[in-house]
This record gives C-alpha cells, structure tokens and sequence, in this order.
C-alpha cells in the first residue's frame, strides 16, 4: 500500500522506529493492534514529544481480548455518579481507531444548583458530543464551564461539541502556548488515526485561565480549580469539589496505563507528596483508569514507577552509561504491573535522562 508523501512525512515524525511506522500504518488501514510492539528505543528532540502527543492521545489497548471492546461510540456515554452530583465516564483502554472516535480518556461534570461544569472532553467532537447526551439526559441546567486538566488531544478535542452552550472554556495559564506550539501537528495526526470520526473537531482554547488558584460557583457548590508547577506537562490544573471532596486529577494521575511524561519528573514526583498531604481531598477521579479511586493511596503505584525509574535513571549516569542503555534497562522491574508498557516506558526514560543528567 502506499500513502502520500505528506502523510508519510508525519508519521515518520511521529514514529522515528521503523517498526512503530508499520504499528501506524497497521492503524490507519484497520489492521488489528492487539499483539503489535513498538520498538523499546527511545526516541529524542521534536520525535519524541510528537510521539508522546500521539500515544497520549491514543491510550492503551487491553492485553487480553476480554477486555477490549469493539462497540462503537454510543449517542450518550455512560457514566457514573462517583459522589453525589459527580458524574465520571471512564475511557477506553483502546488505541485512537475510527471505531472509538477517540474515546480513551476519562472525562466528567459537576451538577450544581444552578449550573454545570464539565471537566475534560475527550478525543474528539464526536465524544464531546456524546458527553453532551449524557449531560443532557441529567440535567438541563446550562452548561457554564467546559475545564481542561491540560492539553493533551484525548483530554481537549471534545470542546468543540460544547461551542453551542457559550460556556467559559477554563485552563491552566500555560494551556494556549502549549496547544498553540502543537496545534497542527495534533490535528494532522489524529485526523489520520479517527478518518471520518475525526470530522468537526478543533482546537478550542481557554477563555479563562488559571494561573494559581480559581474558585467557581455552580449554586450552592464551589470548585477549585488549581495550576500546578511542571510535572505530567508544564500545564496541569487540577480541579477539587469542594462538596464532596472529589478531586479531578487528569493526567497527573494514571492507574493501570503506563504514566506518560511530558513535562518533568521530579516535579511530578514532588507534587505526587504534596497532593498526597492534601486533608480536603477523599476520592480521585484520574485521567487514565477506574472512574474514581480511594485517596491517598491512589496515587501509590504511580509513585512507585516514577521512583523506579528516576532512581535507575541517576544511577545509570553516576555509572556512565548512556541514553541507549538507561532505556534498555531502567524501570524495567515494572514492567509487569502496567498496561502498554512497551509503548510508553522508553520515551519516559529517555525524558528523565535528559533531565536528571543536568542535575
């Protein structure tokens, strides 16, 4: 088969490894992914954040048959009431398919008295659209925040269903830089990854933003919403209910799937203890796994890694070795305890080298 020269040229910057090229070619033409590898070296510079924007935007697939599903998007997606007036819909652990729409990240909305917020969208305008249903089959007080939690494509492409509703659009202060630096390569790709189930989605940025902290009201309800120093991006932002202690974490918080770093790894490790000092929090709602998880311990396996890994990592420099070997080796004692490890774990590596080498 061939594809256009422009095409090609994306997914080469995307997929630096030739085997990762025929697991994007394999994508787009419907092939099945389920036992595809990519390769475990690590690529560095703009190929390795694009790859990193790609599999953030296209979560894990399960590994085992049981647990993928190939239903397509239904009109509403299906949520769970976690605490009282919280509604989470949990994500698919599937890559990004045209089947999926893009359905692969945890997205939700507080109902207030007199109004709702929405916090995360999902990876396209058809999952926006689809959260959209499920509101609207609860509620029709009007929707007046849409929050993003930072800006990866599987957490911001749903915003566009929400145009319609004149809702202020809320992120992190660093949120416009980092979706405008990304912006066309976000869209060329997961154009490719969704086809048709890509169609009527954009970028929509915040109109309001959140340099450090920003109470909102929705009727006898208030949130917190918080911007974080650099850890899981440079524009994380969290959002606490302050009703029932719900706490919005996006991706600063993965169970099951591999956590992904596109930021830093030793902000991320120091905001995981000070959020888990945090007394008004009681349950976490993640970017990535279960609809909701009991606090603190939910953030216990992610640290976990995240230690692992920046532990070998320094060791490895004390020891002189290379970004190619620290890649091959460090961490590798977890790799049984997360899904997509192959996918991830390289690239997370290769960004702890390039930081802690400069300690």
């Amino acid at each position: 088969m061939q594809i256009s020269g422009h095409i090609e040229h994306q997914f080469r910057e995307v997929f630096p490894s030739v085997i990762a090229l025929l697991l994007a070619l394999a994508l787009l033409f419907h092939s099945p992914l389920a036992t595809a590898q990519e390769s475990p070296s690590a690529p560095s510079g703009d190929a390795q954040r694009a790859t990193e924007d790609l599999n953030k935007s296209a979560p894990a697939a399960a590994p085992s048959k049981s647990e993928q599903t190939t239903e397509s998007l239904p009109a509403a997606l299906k949520v769970e009431e976690v605490a009282p007036g919280v509604f989470v819909h949990q994500g698919r652990y599937e890559l990004f398919t045209p089947r999926n729409s893009g359905d692969t990240s945890n997205n939700g909305f507080i109902i207030g008295k007199d109004a709702v917020a929405v916090i995360d969208t999902g990876g396209s305008a058809r999952v926006g659209a689809a959260l959209l249903a499920a509101i609207r089959a609860r509620t029709s007080l009007p929707i007046k925040y849409v929050i993003n939690t930072h800006m990866h494509p599987d957490h911001v492409f749903g915003n566009v269903a929400f145009k319609a509703e004149s809702p202020t659009f809320v992120g992190n202060a660093k949120l416009p830089r980092a979706l405008s630096s990304r912006a066309d390569r976000y869209l060329a790709i997961n154009k490719e990854l969704l086809g048709d189930s890509f169609a009527g989605t954009e970028i929509i940025p915040p109109t309001e933003l959140v340099s450090n902290r920003l109470e909102i009201d929705l009727g006898d309800r208030k949130l917190l919403l918080e911007a974080h120093p650099t850890a899981h991006t440079d524009n994380d932002l969290t959002v606490l209910d302050e009703k029932t202690g719900t706490l919005f974490l996006g991706d600063l918080l993965f169970s099951r799937h591999t956590p992904a770093l596109d930021g830093s790894i030793r902000g991320w490790l120091a905001l995981i203890d000070k959020l888990a000092n945090r007394q008004d929090v009681k349950l976490a709602v993640p970017g990535h796994g279960p609809a909701s998880m009991p606090w603190p311990s939910a953030l216990d396996a992610e640290k976990r890694y995240l230690s692992t890994v920046a532990g070998d990592v320094r060791r490895m420099i004390k020891e002189g070795k290379t970004l190619s070997e620290a890649a091959g080796t460090a961490g590798m004692s977890e790799k049984d305890a997360w899904i997509l490890f192959n996918e991830y774990h390289a690239r997370n590596v290769s960004a702890a080298f390039a930081e802690l080498e400069w300690e």
